[in-house]
């Protein structure tokens, strides 16, 4: 069966590719979701003109991350947490932390883009990642300093 993907899905390709999927997966899955529509001339037709539409917004969404990679990738962050012995902190830092501090500078970043293995809990300078879009990802630096005692 071949149908016409409305959205991206990893497994098969982007929206607006003819893809040819098992009937099964088709009809039970791809077609009641709306995550698809079955590829006749007419749907087709139609797709050919929504083409032109995603392509123009997916070089737009390119062109707004390429924006916000050249801003972070100069952008230098800092975190004052209170630190116990060794070095360790109190608690950690973790990506809603790190996406609250860089909308305080003024980048809107989803915690979701931010790629952290684990949460920090050493004072010391790292280097985080961020992807911006599948074909983009930016890094910048944060310091994790320790807090003045009051």
């Amino acid at each position: 069966m071949q149908v016409i993907l409305r959205e991206d899905i990893p497994t098969l390709g982007k929206a607006g590719e003819v893809v040819k999927v098992r009937d099964g997966y088709g009809r039970n899955y791809l077609l009641p979701r709306k995550m698809a529509v079955l590829a006749d001339a007419k749907n087709l037709k139609a797709v050919e003109a929504q083409k032109k539409q995603i392509e123009a917004q997916r070089a737009k969404d390119r062109q707004k991350a390429d924006e916000a990679a050249a801003k972070l990738a100069s952008l230098e962050l800092t975190i004052a947490r209170e630190v116990g012995s060794n070095d360790r902190l109190f608690g950690s830092v973790t990506k809603v932390e790190i996406s609250a501090a860089l909308r305080e500078k003024g980048v809107q970043i989803d915690k979701h883009l931010i790629e952290l293995a684990a949460p920090i809990k050493t004072i010391g300078t790292y280097e985080v990642g961020v992807k911006l879009h599948p074909e983009i990802r930016a890094a910048f630096k944060l310091w994790v300093v320790r807090q003045e005692k009051k």
